[in-house]
């Protein structure tokens, strides 16, 4: 059955791929973005199709159409920028949230918010279940985003509570691939980018700290099969790939895969960073029946064929 479908945040990275998703899977699509840090380029080439549409638009500002669900995807996500302002950052997931909810709660539509696993900080619990409750400094360099999205999962139960809401929530860990942006100084651009210029490849720390990768692919079959489970189903679930690396693992691995020069040098670690970050995706594969299946290597050739593009 063919939905009419609002992203918000929809000219991002995750965003404009889920547009394009959605729209191979023949729904009607609303793309929502100010372009904050979504880029135009990226859905430039759906403008074409007549089941598309293009709204410039702020969240943290009212916003009134008719659709039948809701991705609630806009807010920047890279340190770099959340941190350039911290306050529109906050006020993007605490604003956005409630403008959102309240157009689903007036035309009764169901929504799904993207949240993400710096909800738990730096996690004294690992792997990070979503049981857990986080190890968050409040007053923080990364407070504007880790807060804001906490206060946005709590905004979405209790609309679900009060006001019979329809929403999903999904916690997502660290994602890549291609559209991302170059400069967004996440680690995999970072690496990527410094590697095809066979720059010196900077490590924060001593690289022993781990993330978890999930490509972009898995993550966004995750988004759609968390929007069409039954109402029972509100979350939050995690969604990421379990499988760990440290920083120096998957260093040493783009520099084999771009075939680079790069070396390697280590430079203080930023406040509040997490020393270790791995999902734990039980309730995924029992609720959702959904486990990543593209490994770190096989990503990271995609995500480079896209990168190198920027590079002279």
């Amino acid at each position: 059955m063919k939905k009419r479908i609002l992203i918000t945040g929809g000219a991002g990275f995750l965003g404009s791929q889920l547009c394009e998703k959605l729209l191979n899977e023949n729904h009607e699509v609303i793309c929502l973005d100010n372009y904050f840090t979504g880029q135009k380029e990226n859905i430039t080439h759906l403008l074409k199709n007549p089941y598309f549409e293009l709204i410039r638009h702020d969240v943290t500002m009212p916003f009134f159409i008719e659709v039948d669900e809701i991705y609630n995807l806009a807010c920047p996500a890279s340190p770099i920028h959340y941190q350039y302002n911290p306050i529109k950052t906050i006020k993007t997931s605490v604003m956005g949230a409630i403008n959102m909810l309240g157009l689903a709660k007036r035309i009764k539509a169901k929504i799904l918010q993207a949240s993400t696993s710096e909800v738990y900080g730096d996690p004294e619990v690992h792997p990070q279940t979503e049981s857990y409750w986080g190890n968050v400094n409040p007053i923080g360099e990364r407070s504007c985003y880790d807060e804001g999205k906490r206060c946005a999962e709590s905004l979405f139960v209790n609309y679900h509570k009060q006001n019979d809401v329809k929403i999903k929530i999904i916690r997502i860990f660290n994602t890549y691939g291609p559209k991302m942006h170059p400069n967004d100084g996440r680690v995999v651009s970072n690496f990527i980018m410094q590697a095809l210029q066979n720059k010196d490849i900077t490590i924060f720390g001593n690289g022993t700290q781990t993330r978890s990768f999930c490509y972009v692919d898995d993550l966004l079959d995750g988004l759609v099969r968390m929007m069409g489970t039954d109402d029972s189903v509100i979350g939050p679930i995690n969604m990421g790939n379990p499988n760990e690396f440290s920083m120096n693992e998957l260093a040493s691995l783009v520099i084999k895969l771009t075939d680079s020069k790069s070396k390697l040098i280590y430079l203080p670690l930023p406040s509040d960073d997490p020393l270790q970050r791995k999902p734990d995706i039980a309730k995924a594969k029992e609720i959702l029946d959904w486990e990543p299946k593209i490994d770190l290597e096989e990503g990271l050739k995609e995500t480079i064929k896209y990168f190198k593009k920027f590079v002279i």
